[in-house]
């Protein structure tokens, strides 16, 4: 990416931020390019690079006037404690210049660390999540993190289900973010799924039979992507209407975490398993995981959250790649998981397509996007 480009990029950024929470409607625009981009956790630098090598940029510094570009969510979060400054203002930038494009051209969808904001963490303040995050850096260490320090921490800090999630997992929450998602939840912009197709659905972490059964859509329904995404998006919306403050939660799609309850649950979080000892945890919805035979057969799902590596953990065993597409398929009985694009299937299968790559690790090159329109990795020159 030249550096004029470059500069027109974050210029538009800074603008959008230095406006405050707002979100561009729609202009009604045909897009003739509609592209996925999985989990942007990943500096605003590197997410411009990887749009302009997929030819996804236009010379004002925003998206092409033909593209329609599927964030699928988790856009704050990641890196060092050490530079959770700059992670933090990275991560609104991408926000606020996404929530500039008009809604039909950048569709923003919800993460758990997008819904963290409103959360977990939603009646902190900048000094008490401080406070609080000073202390459990102290205390966290991986698997070795002392229980009986944890128990105390979380004591103090009920509305915090460990001492990981405020040393690791929103590292880089601040009160500015919080303001900009509840405000793109309630202007609508922040979608809980987007219908790309009749049968081609794009969300953050994907969701089983269970789910679709728990917002009440007739099983006659659920292969259809326009059904499925107007009861996600129905509960979350109705929720946000009802929500005057504490903690959002989506009844039945998503409960934040918090001491009394341990971690948070829902289609935000839940992942595919075969494992054993997950056997019980995949029965009841919300969870954590979930039976990749229960998806429903004839719908394909575009998702992020899963990296190839845990994939391969609780799934299929295997050579694990960062920055390439995945696909799984299963029949309701078999369950095949493997790199690249999905194959053709029929409307006995359902298929989820894994866009994760790890978008801060690699080499910008080899971080693909999705096209949904011919259902294949975006080349680099973008056609």
């Amino acid at each position: 990416m030249n550096d004029a480009l470059f500069e027109k990029a974050v210029a538009r950024a800074d603008a959008a931020v230095a406006k405050g929470p707002h979100a561009t409607p729609a202009e009604g625009r045909h897009r003739t390019r509609h592209v996925v981009m999985g989990d942007p956790q990943a500096d605003f630098d590197r997410v411009l690079s990887i749009l302009a090598l997929h030819g996804l940029l236009g010379g004002d510094g925003g998206l092409r006037p033909d593209v329609c570009l599927v964030s699928v969510g988790d856009h704050f979060d990641w890196g060092p404690a050490s530079e959770r400054e700059r992670v933090a203002r990275s991560g609104l930038r991408l926000v606020a210049w996404l929530a500039s494009h008009p809604a039909d051209q950048a569709v923003l969808l919800l993460g758990n660390h997008d819904l963290g904001r409103v959360g977990e963490l939603a009646d902190f303040t900048e000094a008490t999540f401080r406070a609080a995050q000073e202390e459990a850096d102290r205390l966290y260490a991986g698997d070795d993190t002392d229980a009986a320090a944890e128990r105390d921490f979380i004591a103090r800090w009920p509305a915090l289900p460990s001492v990981e999630l405020a040393a690791r997992d929103f590292s880089a929450w601040r009160e500015e973010q919080r303001v900009w998602v509840e405000h793109l939840l309630r202007a609508r912009r922040f979608r809980v799924a987007h219908a790309a197709g009749d049968s081609l659905l794009v969300l953050h972490a994907g969701v089983t039979r269970e789910d679709l059964d728990v917002v009440g859509l007739e099983s006659g329904r659920w292969s259809e992507a326009g059904a499925v995404a107007d009861a996600l998006n129905g509960v979350m919306d109705r929720a946000v209407d009802a929500w005057t403050g504490g903690p959002l939660v989506l009844p039945g799609l998503h409960h934040p975490g918090n001491a009394a309850s341990g971690e948070g649950l829902g289609i935000f979080y839940q992942r595919p398993s075969l494992q054993a000892e997950d056997a019980e945890r995949v029965r009841e919805t919300p969870r954590r995981r979930f039976d990749p035979r229960r998806l429903p057969l004839g719908l394909t799902q575009v998702v992020g959250h899963t990296r190839d590596k845990r994939v391969r953990e609780l799934v299929s065993p295997g050579p694990v790649r960062d920055g390439v597409l995945r696909h799984l398929v299963t029949d309701g009985t078999r369950v095949d998981y493997a790199h690249g694009p999905p194959p053709r299937t029929g409307a006995g299968e359902a298929v989820m397509v894994f866009t994760d790559g790890a978008m801060r690790e690699g080499r910008a090159e080899d971080f693909q996007l999705f096209d949904l329109d011919a259902q294949r990795a975006v080349p680099l020159d973008g056609r």
